[in-house]
């Protein structure tokens, strides 16, 4: 399309069937195929197919007549082998009348040139409402005269993307590559504009570690992938049958008899199984990558619980590692010393052998997974003839084996080893703890979750079989050894009765065998000899053999699994220090490095060779591990999150909750100190990581629980009516950026930070569409920039024509149930003289505006002003290039030329009167502002050095970050408004910046009651519990101001009157009708003691309060419609200029103080 002909196949002959996009034949008139982008290169799935349809556009004007389609429609065009392995790919052949020749399509995601945007879903051609418009090299006109389209394929004549799987990937996976669907705005938006630049919907865009380009098309051949056979049950099997079945097992009958074994073997069953369901659960959500119980866990639970149980699983298996060698190394070393052939000594044999075997070990391992895994099957062979050699064994009793106990299967014997008989000081749950382990190794299968060609279905098959066979052999060896040994034997041929007892109690006594003697001890029979296995069975070699491939065995799976643990966890980026382990080398992205990191760790452990320490602390690692994933589970249920749908149905939320609380306890059983330790190293990582914050987002359902859990508390709080004790100062801060006014926002937040609400109001303005991109990146970008800056804030863009209506939106819609705002907070218009009076209309009509929807009002002023936004530009695109890459907000920067337009934020602060062209300010790269206070005070611009003015708003702008000292709180509560300008100052004394400072309160009053007055606001501040260091009356509030103050202040208002006397009549009402915010002098006469208060007060203010820290004063009310903009504006500004920071608070007047408890 357009002329783009990236790709041809060569034409077969004529007729001949092409394999297509996903294996399917198609023939076209011409005998020639069309590749499609998405044809190239993509390896054929295993899912079955979904429905395909073949299509051909044939033109009429040719004269040829259509070819029906060979199968029908209906079947889908079910045609030639490839077809089952389709995914459902789409293919229209389009035939252009003029060239006679059939148009390839295009590879890649769709380009969008202007309008003309032809979308390419992966081999599917697609024509937009574009190319029908506008110019381009040649098009298709549907014209009913000339084209014909039969059997139209629905979907194919849009630019709309029918449903398809490449859709939903998150980068380019070996499944095939990531296609980006037609995104909203290119379908929606008018055609000669420019569409989105974004692609990405909501939360897909990936981890920041490997995001790959989007239309890359891995190379998958030479990947090696085992099936769930391979894969996962020959693992598991070979990890769970350890050395225990064969040295331990016997002895476990012999202390605590047949009945109590099956008991311990089912209760470490139980505890398997559930964890087994619960992995299946997990496993089935969704894809999985490599990464096995690492990766289960921190997809479910998050990066902290998931970076914890990583890292000790990780080092579980490489310290496993060293432990089964050294079985290993111990067997060998019995052995030669039978034969007497020990190289130095029995401890240093075991170092020796156990350093040899692991090298062998790592060489298998490092030739690559397909070596490793043919090693395991001929492991698994050799263990499977050691268990049928016993079995053998058992039913071929010689005469020879009697006097050592073995006298085959006899009913004396299973009665007398049934019950338990414990000895040594062993109980029952001792006897559970040294069995458990052996049980363990049922993750083996999905630690290698990357190298499972399906790990959906091969990692619940694999496991929960494995679990079943183990279990039934163990059980069935128990009672096997259990019916044919008995539990003490001298193993003296001599110890025949000749003559008949008549008090024979014990099973040998009644088979002709005295074994009484062995009271004081005997080295034969269940209790003494860890070898009754290899004695009773046909061929005792084999039992060793058996011994050798279980010990290997279960060291080259967890060989294997530390490293690809460890690789995803620091392919995650969880740890920093451990990046350089996420390298993987070769096809199958082996962990090389993680490998050898492995080897050393084992080969150390190996070298203590004092494994009895060590062991108990692997079996907790595991066990904490289990716990997590069976709470994985139950945690994922309980949040109800939409995401949680496991193709395994056969879990119970409540059954895993059980698995998770039985992991913990038998972490106790096993060893209590151990368990401490575990509970202690887990606790020690999470807080590391959860103080960390990776930048991660996984959807874990802990985000879904916290979702849930403010969801029904919000509604809980919705059905509780308002209480004055329980008020909270919920501030709506119209902010702009929040970035743009640090002083405004820092000082908001100490009063409502942990106490109440706190949105953020930003106002966009200017062209609709342009707002509605920058509404879409700001609500991410500014919201995180709170979050980093540790502001318990939100932040709420909006879309108005101008401030008001922007601010009413605000008022009326922000917030949710009861956690909405009732009060309004605003800077102070600083430069209200030089910029247009309209904007001081709109301004004042957002207090009336507040009022009306019963909001309280503060407006906040800084003498140096607020907006340092016209100095941030240049130092945000310095910080920026020091940032790490993350996930990108485009951020669609456009500049308008108009005054009005340039500032699509305006608030209420103080900017410079020319709008500087830095306050469009140039985002950083990835969205994301700089974390700490954006300019440090005294940093220099690179392009000019900062003026005064500058350096002080700079430092006035952090003021409210630094420890207040010991200084004043000057409240001045001249009108009951209900509370609030005194609850602000309380609010603010509470927190640890301000806690120094005392509260001082001014009230008005008459001069022959000072002390009358002072003693009642004594009172009144007591039963309201606020204390304070002092109370002043004012008696002189209504002396008349100075002249020259009177006069200052008619000279600033002296533009903006009306002067209707000097004017006719009708001149005046039109002047006044297009200029309402004039001021009349009719208007100056009614207010004039109003006034002069307002500049009475400013004196005294500068007289009582010049040195506060803060001054926190009764705003003045305003009658709607009576009071000119302009005249209430000046008010504002004779009161409180040329003062340290002032807040000018009036509430709602509804009570938010009580002294009733």
């Amino acid at each position: 399309m357009e002329g783009k002909q990236q790709q041809q196949l060569p034409p077969p002959p004529p007729g001949s069937a092409v394999p297509g996009a996903g294996g399917e034949e198609r023939r076209s008139e011409e005998g020639k195929d069309a590749a499609g982008g998405g044809a190239l290169g993509r390896p054929l799935g295993p899912t079955p197919s979904q429905s395909r349809f073949q299509v051909d556009l044939v033109a009429e004007a040719a004269g040829r007549p259509a070819e029906e389609p060979r199968k029908g429609s209906g079947e889908g065009g079910a045609a030639g082998k490839g077809s089952e392995e389709a995914k459902g790919r789409f293919r229209v052949n389009f035939v252009d009348p003029s060239a006679g020749d059939e148009s390839p399509g295009e590879p890649g995601g769709g380009s969008s040139e202007g309008g003309n945007v032809s979308f390419q879903n992966g081999g599917d051609t697609v024509l937009s409402e574009g190319s029908l418009h506008s110019g381009g090299h040649h098009h298709y006109y549907y014209d009913t005269h000339t084209n014909t389209y039969y059997l139209r394929t629905f979907g194919h004549n849009t630019m709309d993307a029918v449903p398809r799987i490449d859709h939903y990937r998150h980068t380019a996976a070996d499944l095939g590559e990531k296609l980006i669907r037609p995104s909203l705005a290119e379908l929606h938006d008018e055609l000669d504009k420019e569409p989105f630049e974004d692609g990405y919907a909501n939360g897909e865009e990936g981890t920041p570690a490997g995001e790959a380009a989007a239309t890359y098309t891995p190379d998958s051949k030479g990947v090696v992938k085992f099936g769930w056979i391979k894969g996962v049950l020959v693992r598991c099997m070979l990890n769970i049958w350890g050395v225990m079945l064969f040295i331990r097992l016997s002895w476990i009958v012999g202390q605590a008899g047949i009945g109590l074994s099956v008991l311990v073997i089912g209760m470490a069953t139980v505890v398997t199984t559930i964890t087994g369901l619960s992995t299946s659960a997990i496993a089935t959500n969704g894809f999985v990558r490599g990464g096995g119980a690492y990766y289960l866990i921190s997809r479910s639970l998050g990066p902290e619980f998931g970076g914890a149980i990583g890292l000790i699983f990780a080092f579980a298996n490489a310290v496993a590692v060293a432990m089964y060698v050294v079985g290993f190394a111990e067997t060998v070393v019995e052995l030669l010393k039978e034969n007497g052939t020990l190289m130095v000594d029995e401890m240093n044999d075991i170092r020796i052998i156990g350093a040899i075997t692991v090298v062998i070990l790592l060489g298998i391992s490092v030739a690559g997974m397909e070596w490793e895994a043919k090693a395991q099957i001929v492991l698994l062979v050799i263990l499977i003839l050691a268990i049928g050699d016993f079995v053998i064994g058992t039913f071929i009793p010689l005469d020879s084996k009697k006097p050592k106990g073995f006298f085959g299967y006899k009913a004396e014997i299973f009665m007398e080893n049934f019950g338990p008989d414990f000895r040594h000081e062993e109980t029952f749950f001792s006897v559970f703890a040294i069995f458990f382990p052996a049980a363990t190794g049922i993750l083996a299968g999905a630690n290698i979750s990357g190298d499972l060609a399906d790990p959906q279905s091969a990692i619940p098959k694999g496991t929960l079989l494995a679990i079943l066979i183990t279990t039934l052999v163990y059980v069935g060896i128990a009672v096997s050894v259990g019916s044919c040994v008995v539990r003490d034997a001298t193993g003296n041929v001599n110890n025949t009765i000749v003559t008949e007892l008549t008090n024979c109690t014990t099973a040998a006594c009644k088979l002709n065998y005295d074994f009484s003697s062995c009271q004081t001890g005997c080295q034969y029979g269940l209790m003494n000899n860890f070898q009754v296995m290899s004695m009773v069975s046909g061929f005792a070699p084999l039992i060793s053999a058996g011994i050798f491939s279980a010990t290997l065995s279960s060291a080259l799976a967890s060989l294997v699994s530390a490293p690809k643990i460890f690789q995803a966890l620091c392919k995650d980026n969880i740890y920093p220090g451990f990046q350089m382990f996420a390298k993987g080398y070769g096809k199958n992205n082996e962990p090389l490095r993680g490998y050898l990191l492995t080897f050393l760790i084992a080969l150390g452990f190996i070298l203590i060779a004092e494994l009895n320490v060590i062991a108990p602390i692997i079996s907790n690692f595991f066990l904490a591990s289990y716990a997590l994933i069976n709470f994985s589970v139950f945690h994922a249920s309980l949040a109800k999150s939409p995401g949680w749908r496991p193709a395994f149905k056969y879990y119970n939320m409540w059954i895993s909750l059980v698995g998770a609380i039985l992991c913990c306890i038998v972490m106790f059983v096993i060893n209590w100190w151990a368990a401490l330790l575990t509970y202690v190293i887990v606790l020690g990582l999470y807080i590391y990581v959860t103080y960390k914050k990776p930048d991660v987002n996984w959807g874990s359902s802990t985000q879904a629980l916290t979702y849930l859990n403010a969801l029904q508390h919000s509604i809980r709080l919705s059905g509780v009516e308002d209480h004055v004790k329980n008020f909270r100062p919920q501030c709506l801060i119209m902010t702009g950026a929040p970035n743009a006014r640090p002083a405004l926002l820092h000082l908001v937040h100490a009063f409502t930070k942990n106490v109440g609400l706190m949105i953020c109001g930003h106002v966009h303005m200017g062209p609709r569409r342009q707002a509605m991109k920058e509404l879409s990146t700001d609500l991410a970008k500014y919201q995180r920039w709170l979050i980093k800056n540790k502001m318990k804030a939100f932040y709420a863009p909006v879309h108005a024509e101008d401030l008001r209506d922007g601010g009413q939106y605000l008022m009326q819609a922000a917030g949710l149930g009861r956690m909405r705002p009732n009060t309004l907070v605003v800077g102070f218009k600083k430069n209200w003289r030089q910029g247009d009076m309209r904007d001081v209309e709109t301004y004042i009509n957002l207090f009336h505006d507040a009022f009306d929807v019963q909001y309280g009002v503060v407006v906040i002023r800084l003498k140096e002003g607020l907006d340092i936004s016209h100095l941030q530009g240049q130092e945000e695109l310095l910080s920026s290039q020091e940032k790490s890459p993350c996930t990108k907000d485009v951020i669609v920067k456009v500049d308008y030329s108009k005054k009005s337009e340039t500032d699509t934020s305006i608030a209420f602060a103080p900017s410079s009167s020319e709008r500087t062209p830095t306050l469009h300010k140039e985002e950083d790269e990835d969205g994301k502002t700089p974390t700490q206070p954006l300019l440090k005070k005294g940093s220099k611009s690179p392009s000019s050095p900062l003026n005064l003015a500058d350096q002080r708003l700079l430092d006035a702008s952090t003021q409210f970050q630094k420890k207040q000292g010991k200084s004043n709180i000057d409240v001045w509560w001249l009108f009951d408004d209900g509370g609030l300008t005194l609850l602000i100052p309380y609010l603010l004394t509470t927190k640890k910046k301000w806690k120094d400072c005392k509260i001082r309160v001014f009230i008005g009053g008459k001069i022959n009651r000072i002390d009358h007055d002072r003693r009642a606001m004594a009172t009144l501040l007591s039963k309201f519990r606020i204390d304070f260091s002092d109370i002043m009356v004012l008696g002189d509030i209504n002396t008349k101001p100075k002249k020259e103050n009177i006069a200052a202040f008619e000279e600033m208002i002296e533009p903006y009157r009306l002067h209707e006397d000097d004017k006719e009549q009708e001149v005046a009402d039109k002047m006044k009708e297009d200029e309402p915010w004039r001021i009349t002098d009719n208007e100056l006469e009614l207010y004039k003691t109003k006034t002069y208060r307002q500049i009475r007060l400013n004196e005294l203010l500068k007289e009582h309060s010049s040195t506060a820290n803060i001054i926190v004063m009764s705003l003045p009310v305003a009658r709607k419609g009576a009071v000119s903009s302009a005249l209430y504006m000046a008010w504002l500004e004779a009161l409180s200029k040329d003062l340290p920071p002032i807040l000018l608070v009036r509430g709602n007047h509804q009570s938010v103080l009580t002294f009733y408890s």
